[in-house]
């Protein structure tokens, strides 16, 4: 399937759509941290939006441009719970129908905003593939307008308005570090920066548990990979298609980092910013301190990427 690859343009027709519903978020400066990393470091708080995490942009800007036809049928995606989220917001704000396959043992805490937000959940699959591909089959089966969780312009278009936000914010901005798990921030990230400022240096972060985006990004060509990782954002054993693109010919730079990594940087962030964060939200902050060198002295963004963190995970992390 093809894929219209969405614009700078894009990304500015999605800020329109979604600003009546969204308010930007936090962008914040924290000196321990800027000790601790040797740069000027900026954390974007997009954990501050109303499902918790960054995703919630593509959902509005997709649900609010859905054709009559598709609104009617309904619509139907995966996930491991922030971009079903996202989905459901944008669903139950325009009165749309929203079904949502999740892995088995989902986040608890993901999962009851889904259905507090009207959508029907469906268990299915040990993990998010397996769930994405019974979701694909019911779609097929039923009829629903399918959202796929990266190979969707609409989305890529929603959540670059994050990015935008920063470098409007902070134009001097030198390098963005975003996590990587379909990859969809990141594809939106290289959109907005390299249209305002191609200089601006965008790295992605994936887990070493699960470097699926990652080898397909150094291979240029879609592979899979093993999925063992803490941070349930960054779980995909498979990389999509559209966002690769646009990290192909864009991405300055992806980077792996270990699960011990990013539970260390999901720890400074909770005791360093005050706020509550999920590991995929961390791992901008596990490469900050891995690229401590190569960053030195730079002004750095970090995307924050939501801090939907269950109590379960929560005692894990504290008490290891």
């Amino acid at each position: 399937m093809t894929w219209k690859t969405p614009t700078f343009i894009d990304v500015l027709r999605a800020r329109r759509q979604i600003s009546p519903f969204l308010k930007a978020t936090a962008l914040l400066t924290y000196p321990s941290l800027d000790e601790l990393t040797g740069c000027h470091l900026l954390v974007k708080h997009e954990n501050h939006l109303p499902t918790g995490a960054f995703k919630v942009r593509g959902g509005i800007n997709l649900i609010s441009q859905l054709a009559a036809d598709e609104a009617r049928r309904g619509v139907i995606s995966a996930s491991t719970g922030n971009h079903g989220q996202s989905i459901a917001y944008g669903a139950r704000l325009f009165g749309v129908r929203s079904i949502i396959c999740v892995p088995e043992r989902p986040n608890p805490a993901k999962l009851e905003s889904m259905k507090n937000l009207g959508a029907e959940i469906l268990v299915g699959g040990g993990d998010f593939d397996e769930a994405r591909e019974h979701c694909e089959r019911l779609a097929a089966k039923e009829g629903y307008r399918y959202i796929h969780s990266g190979n969707e312009p609409l989305l890529i278009a929603g959540v670059a308005t994050a990015s935008l936000e920063v470098l409007e914010e902070q134009p001097e901005t030198e390098v963005l570090l975003v996590p990587v798990g379909g990859g969809s921030g990141a594809a939106g990230a290289c959109i907005v920066a390299k249209s305002l400022n191609p200089v601006i240096a965008v790295i992605g972060v994936q887990s070493e548990g699960a470097p699926a985006a990652y080898r397909s990004w150094k291979a240029r060509q879609l592979v899979e990979d093993k999925m063992n990782t803490w941070a349930e954002g960054l779980q995909t054993r498979t990389a999509f298609e559209l966002p690769q693109k646009i990290l192909w010919d864009k991405l300055d730079d992806l980077i792996l980092v270990s699960d011990e990594q990013i539970r260390q940087a999901t720890r400074l962030m909770i005791e360093k910013t005050r706020n509550l964060v999920e590991g995929a939200a961390a791992a901008p902050l596990a490469a900050a301190l891995k690229l401590k060198d190569r960053l030195a002295g730079k002004r750095v963004a970090l995307i924050c990427s939501g801090g939907n963190l269950s109590l379960e995970q929560l005692r894990e992390l504290l008490n290891r």
